[in-house]
């Protein structure tokens, strides 16, 4: 069961409700519902919010239209249980078969699609049309916008324009915050090189300022940049190890998944279409930027564990392992691209 699915799944419940006539004064079912992984100090798989939208229409306190939709949600089987937090959420926990079932289409999708994963024709037969301002950050944005755009199917022309004048056409330079005075893009290359110029200047949220300082360049884990590009090369570097071991990456089933023990970096993974699909429609590239770090800090806490140890035999659970290192060094990679930066094998 992908979001996708258990988003029907909750519109579902929501129908069913209604034509059981337990949500009082709702006629009408959502044409859609959000549903996401929740926040911090959340608990089950995922979240949604589909209580409270509707509690108003129902005329009935969000809790209560809470305990009419997690009654019906129950009753699926892809689902082990459902419990109200706050004033309505919904948080979701997925069955054992269904988990499974998640984790090797989010492996399999991966080691398919390659660096492709996460693109999607959401946007497909749009045409957009970006003009930015002659200034580094804008046009960086830019470019980057463009990617994020194309990869889900969009048409995209961009145009640099000194002044970006009103008018139809979207924008990108309007709410971004300068650089420092006097950084030219000459002056920024030539110190820092593209790519951590490019990094610099994406990962800040528009509003925010970008900084550049000597940090940029320093190969330690706590430059972020470093640290993503790191974990990219230490998925290569064990695919090397693996491969002179006669260790092929392989999932091989639920009965491995305990083996993995990655929850933090399973979640990452599947949560990187959404990641991209979400960048490109709001025109933020931070987003990407951002969600790379996630996932690879939870690479870097797993990535121990993937190769044999000592005397330690290889075997089937390694192979999913391994199999899982593959993929999260595939999304790092793709997500690097995107930005315009590089993502070197070796550092």
């Amino acid at each position: 069961m992908t979001p996708a699915d258990l988003t029907c799944t909750v519109l579902g419940a929501v129908r069913r409700a209604v034509e059981e006539g337990a949500l009082g004064g709702v006629v009408a079912v959502p044409d859609r519902v959000k549903v996401e992984r929740p926040r911090p100090g959340g608990s089950g798989d995922y979240a949604t919010n589909a209580a409270l939208r509707l509690a108003r229409e129902a005329r009935l306190p969000a809790r209560e239209v809470a305990e009419v939709l997690s009654a019906v949600l129950r009753r699926h089987p892809g689902i082990a249980g459902v419990e109200i937090t706050g004033p309505g959420f919904l948080n979701i926990t997925l069955a054992r078969g269904t988990r499974d079932a998640l984790l090797r289409d989010i492996l399999v999708n991966i080691l398919t699609d390659g660096s492709g994963y996460g693109h999607g024709r959401a946007l497909s037969g749009q045409i957009v049309q970006l003009r930015h301002r002659a200034e580094v950050r804008a046009a960086v944005t830019a470019d980057a916008v463009r990617r994020l755009l194309e990869a889900q199917g969009a048409l995209v022309r961009v145009d640099g324009d000194q002044t970006a004048g009103p008018g139809p056409v979207p924008t990108v330079a309007y709410e971004l915050s300068p650089v420092p005075a006097g950084a030219t893009a000459h002056e920024l290359h030539r110190r820092f090189g593209s790519d951590a110029t490019r990094w610099a200047l994406l990962r800040p949220a528009g509003h925010d300022r970008p900084r550049f300082g000597d940090e940029l360049l320093r190969q330690q884990e706590s430059n972020p940049l470093f640290r993503v590009r790191y974990a990219y090369a230490r998925s290569r570097a064990l695919t090397r190890a693996a491969a002179q071991l006669g260790l092929t990456p392989e999932y091989r089933g639920p009965e491995y998944q305990d083996d993995l023990d990655a929850p933090a970096l399973l979640t990452a993974l599947g949560d990187h279409p959404a990641v991209l699909a979400s960048a490109a429609r709001l025109r933020a590239p931070d987003r990407v930027a951002r969600h790379l770090e996630t996932t690879a800090d939870a690479f870097l806490g797993f990535q121990h564990t993937v190769l044999p140890v000592g005397d330690e035999k290889p075997s089937a659970a390694h192979r999913s392992r391994l199999a899982l290192a593959e993929a999260a060094g595939t999304v790092l990679a793709g997500g690097l691209s995107l930005l315009g930066i590089s993502a070197p094998e070796h550092l």
